[in-house]
């Protein structure tokens, strides 16, 4: 009975918590139409202080979503254009010679904001992208000899063109394994299509006004730790990633030749914390599997290595997941 009562009583703060989500979606729908996925996939980021990799043609408002996203929070925004000339220094700073008093001073970069997105983020040399994925996983950068902490919140929206367009370089499994959740964007459905052709046209687009703190921001990422999740759910995520790895454990011999290599404990953690931000963003207290299910695309299809023979068979990380969620059993 107790543990009822605990979960009750946590279901009332998430609640009282988690209030001002609905704010901030009808802030972002203002002007971003459609693209709920997207929108939720970003507070989810934000919540678990995580980072996201989007991936789509361009033009399906990934730019305009973060920059809606910094607007409604107040928080600093500043957005890089990854080009392969770029350099390091470009994205971090770097140290200028300043001859009036004759020594260094520090000249920060636009990674010092809270919102920062990376756009075409597969457009850079392999340098600049470390530059950026070091930043994010340290929460902290080193200038000369001397270190900056990081805004808090700090939220990185890379962008990246599908791999197969034109001067992309791809980023290493180790690098996109950085992000939290990979999610890809699809174009809008014919009514949203519409209605977001004649705001354009008529130039009706909404004013984003702040209708959260930061203060409100990082007291959640603290609040959405204390989300229930029962020991059912661990092990039902646990079973998912030990099924990228070993899947002949689960009744899936036939994905073997097709993985090259499964999902790291990060996936675990994540697939763990994505669940817990999902629940949250739905105003409840508890998770349950279909919270799991709802994230585990986004957290795993990056962290999945595909053999040549998934490739010749032209089957996707995607593919793969759907075949261990559909046979790995629900609590």
């Amino acid at each position: 009975m107790e543990n009822k009562v605990d979960i009750q009583k946590i279901n009332k703060i998430i609640e009282k918590e988690s209030a001002f989500i609905d704010l901030l979606r009808s802030e972002m729908g203002k002007v971003i139409i459609g693209q709920k996925n997207m929108i939720d996939r970003l507070l989810i980021g934000l919540l678990a202080k995580g980072h996201i990799l989007l991936e789509g043609v361009p033009g399906l408002a990934k730019t305009l979503a973060i920059n809606t996203l910094s607007k409604s929070i107040s928080g600093s925004f500043s957005r890089i254009q990854f080009t392969p000339d770029l350099l390091p220094a470009d994205v971090i700073g770097t140290q200028l010679f300043n001859v009036k008093q004759s020594k260094f001073t520090v000249k920060k970069g636009p990674i010092f904001a809270s919102f920062v997105l990376a756009d075409e983020i597969n457009r850079a040399p392999a340098k600049v992208q470390s530059a950026l994925l070091e930043a994010m996983q340290e929460k902290q950068i080193t200038i000369g000899d001397e270190t900056f902490k990081l805004e808090e919140p700090f939220l990185v929206m890379a962008t990246q063109n599908p791999i197969d367009q034109e001067g992309t370089y791809p980023l290493p499994e180790a690098q996109v394994d950085r992000f939290m959740l990979k999610t890809v964007i699809s174009y809008p459905e014919i009514e949203e299509e519409k209605q977001i052709m004649r705001s354009n046209l008529d130039q009706t687009m909404n004013e984003v006004k702040p209708v959260v703190t930061l203060k409100k921001i990082i007291n959640a990422q603290k609040v959405v730790k204390q989300v229930y999740m029962d020991e059912k759910i661990e092990s039902y995520i646990l079973d998912i990633i030990f099924a990228t790895r070993f899947p002949e454990k689960y009744n899936l011999s036939n994905l073997k030749p097709l993985i090259s290599y499964g999902a790291s404990p990060r996936g675990s953690i994540n697939l763990a914390m994505a669940a817990k931000c999902f629940a949250f963003i739905n105003r409840r207290g508890y998770v349950i599997p279909d919270d799991v299910r709802a994230v585990v695309y986004d957290v795993l299809q990056h962290r999945i290595g595909l053999s040549y023979e998934a490739e010749a068979e032209n089957l996707s990380s995607v593919d793969i997941i759907t075949k261990i969620v559909n046979e790995i059993e629900v609590p």
